[in-house]
């Protein structure tokens, strides 16, 4: 192993434009090109997805071989590559120029207007001029999910989409359907994206080069409750915002701007401005309270975080059996808002005569997350008090610069501001919650400290930091180990989970967040996708501000300890449970109605086969099996004597693939026994 480990770093060299380059383990020869300082152009070129070649821009010239995709081409040593050749600079254009005629060219209007792949290219490499009639298709939009718009009129199937949601999340929402000329994406059986198994996590969104699938904004009605002189507009800001939004105004990659966020919040309307970090305080200490008492019983572990919307609605959809194991603990953002509306008042309304006190209902909520699942998260039943919201709007980083732009404030160089109280302290520990695994290092910075009573030598638990997408550690808390797993990516939290489920893995505390790095690679941030270190560089400015906090412990905090003394008693007290946690529900199911893939007459001769496409046979590959039944039936013609259908839920999730044949319920039918089942149940009834 370790031989084979030396012969992939070996270097090698190669010829790119006349000049030596050289390589070792670069994946394709577009890495080694652009590690030569030439940026290749392309669109579904994604260095951590699978590789499609299928859009053509990245064509390149090598001798002996001619014109290729340089994304599907591994590098040899001795080849020599032409990147920009009269042939390849024609190809390009002409991919371009044909990629145009059929897209919806609105840009001035469009929401990745100055931020489109196809838009840069185009002006790029001097398209002015589009040669082939326009084949524009006006399409119906998609815009009844809570977070992601779909605008199929702007998609040019680059299918980035489609290997995020099935490589990055395992979901799996988007597929290619139809040919040729009719080929689009789309949702499983033509439906919206609110009506399959969507977690929102919007990383569909961070990977279209157009503006196919978009953030849906909020921005207009954020605008409307700040210019209401009536409304008292309360915004707060998500630790990972800080180290990202300065990116857009040329600022260094990593740099903590939360002071200039502040003073532009302000500049734009905000009346009162905090910040996340303090209910990730309040977060650690329900949930670092929740876990010693679990840990102490020995009961429902491994304790799953719950501050990942896209987790848990990923948890309630695809495995249900797992939701005892969740943390009770609302999300930093849904403690703020339970708090702010209950004390914000308080502290709004102090030795104000009763004509000039604010009302419960004008307090307006805005949060301003990396994140897309948010915006469905603020929205749940269950984040409800009295019929009202606790958080009434979000907007992503990506929105809220856009506000900053429309307001004409100069970020780069405004004077930077304090976050305003009773809440603008807070601890390292709750700045690190950006990062996948400051989650899990702070809650065992205060599970240490409370069970054990000595103070934590080691403050940075290094073991729990970085951009893999699975880390193990343990940590000695007196006589016992603790065994935690750090996960982010939902594919990664699948696997995870099924060790679980089979006994491979044991755990103590599991800490998952969807996005690739955490929330500091949330879809509502800059895009980041293209460049590794970019996320490196965020999360090294979140462990910075940790380290020149004063603070690094949740439980230190003053005003966490204020607040509880005056309006919570303790860690998990009937009042903090009451304010700050929660219930889940199984949302196995997806909405729809049963769907006819036939057009076969009932008749006596006729079978009848359903295939579950609820949301865990469908994440089992039961589209797959409908694809090798299909098949199967055309081979053998028996199209006029087998009727099958797509339906939702036969409630045998945990043994699916589910099949029904004539009444006759299969389970676990899965695509290497369905050519046996088809023989058995179906093909034997016809050769009688």
């Amino acid at each position: 192993m370790n031989a084979n480990i030396m012969e992939n770093k070996i270097e090698q060299k190669l010829i790119v434009d006349g000049k030596e380059v050289s390589f070792s383990n670069e994946k394709n020869l577009l890495e080694v090109i652009r590690k030569a300082g030439i940026e290749v152009p392309t669109f579904c070129y994604r260095p951590d997805l699978s590789t499609y070649g299928a859009c053509r821009m990245c064509v390149v010239e090598i001798e002996g071989m001619g014109i290729q995709t340089s994304c599907t081409v591994k590098p040899q040593a001795g080849m020599k590559v032409q990147v920009n050749t009269e042939k390849t600079r024609k190809i390009r254009k002409m991919t371009v120029e044909l990629l145009l005629a059929s897209h919806n060219r609105d840009c001035t209007i469009c929401a990745k207007s100055e931020n489109c792949d196809l838009q840069d290219l185009a002006k790029k490499l001097g398209v002015r001029d589009v040669r082939f009639p326009s084949k524009e298709k006006h399409l119906p939009i998609d815009d009844k999910n809570p977070s992601i718009v779909r605008d199929p009129s702007k998609c040019i199937l680059c299918g980035a989409c489609v290997r995020a949601c099935k490589e990055i999340q395992g979901t799996g929402c988007l597929s290619f359907v139809n040919r040729g000329s009719e080929a689009t994406v789309m949702p499983a059986y033509g439906k919206g994206l609110d009506e399959v198994d969507c977690t929102y996590c919007g990383q569909c969104t961070a990977v279209c080069p157009t503006g196919a699938l978009r953030i849906k904004s909020d921005i207009d009605r954020v605008w409307e409750q700040i210019l209401d002189p009536k409304k008292k507009v309360v915004v707060q800001i998500a630790p990972a915002v800080r180290i990202a939004a300065g990116e857009t105004f040329g600022l260094p990659y990593g740099e903590n701007t939360l002071g200039l966020i502040t003073a532009a919040l302000r500049k734009i309307g905000f009346d009162s401005i905090f910040d996340t970090c303090f209910t990730a305080d309040l977060t650690i200490m329900e949930e670092a309270s929740e876990f010693i008492e679990r840990f102490k019983k020995g009961e429902n572990l491994p304790l799953f975080t719950s501050c990942c919307p896209a987790w848990v609605r990923f948890l309630e959809q695809r495995y249900p059996s797992f939701l005892k194991n969740l943390s009770t603990c609302k999300s930093p953002q849904q403690m703020f808002g339970s708090v702010a509306k209950k004390v914000l008042i308080e502290e709004f309304n102090l030795n104000k005569p009763a004509d000039q006190q604010i009302k419960k209902e004008d307090i307006v909520i805005v949060s301003i997350m990396p994140c897309t699942a948010k915006k469905a998260e603020c929205n749940k039943e269950e984040f409800k008090t009295d019929d009202t919201k606790d958080v009434d709007f979000v907007l992503t980083t990506q929105e809220m610069i856009r506000m900053i732009n429309e307001a004409g404030v100069d970020f780069k160089h405004i004077e930077p501001e304090h976050l305003d109280s009773p809440f603008g302290i807070f601890s390292g520990a709750g700045v690190i919650f950006g990062s996948s695994g400051g989650v899990a290092e702070a809650a065992l910075r205060t599970a240490y400290e409370t069970i054990t009573g000595r103070k934590i030598e080691k403050v940075a638990i290094t073991e729990a930091r970085g951009l893999h997408t699975v880390k193990e550690l343990s940590i000695k808390i007196d006589e016992h180990e603790v065994k935690v797993a750090i996960v982010n990516t939902l594919s990664e939290a699948s696997a995870l989970l099924e060790r679980i489920k089979n006994g491979e893995a044991h755990y103590h505390m599991v800490e998952v967040m969807a996005c690739p790095g955490g929330c500091l690679g949330g879809a509502g941030q800059p895009p980041s996708y293209k460049d590794r270190e970019i996320k490196e560089r965020r999360m090294k400015g979140l462990y910075d501000a940790d380290v020149h906090n004063p603070i690094h412990k949740s439980h230190d905090n003053p005003e966490i300890i204020r607040l509880y003394q005056k309006w919570l008693e303790k860690p998990n007290s009937h009042i903090a449970h009451e304010l700050l946690h929660t219930h889940y529900k199984n949302r196995k199911r997806i909405f729809g109605e049963i769907i006819n893939l036939s057009s076969v007459e009932k008749g006596a001769k006729v079978t009848d086969v359903q295939v579950c496409v609820g949301t865990n046979c469908y994440a089992k590959g039961s589209y797959g099996i409908i694809e090798a039944l299909t098949k199967l039936i055309k081979e053998n013609n028996l199209e006029n004597n087998v009727n099958i259908r797509a339906t939702f839920c036969m409630e045998h999730c945990s043994e699916g693939p589910s099949v029904v044949i004539d009444g006759e319920l299969i389970l676990k039918a899965t695509l290497d026994k369905i050519e046996g089942v088809f023989k058995d149940k179906i093909l034997s009834k016809y050769q009688k």
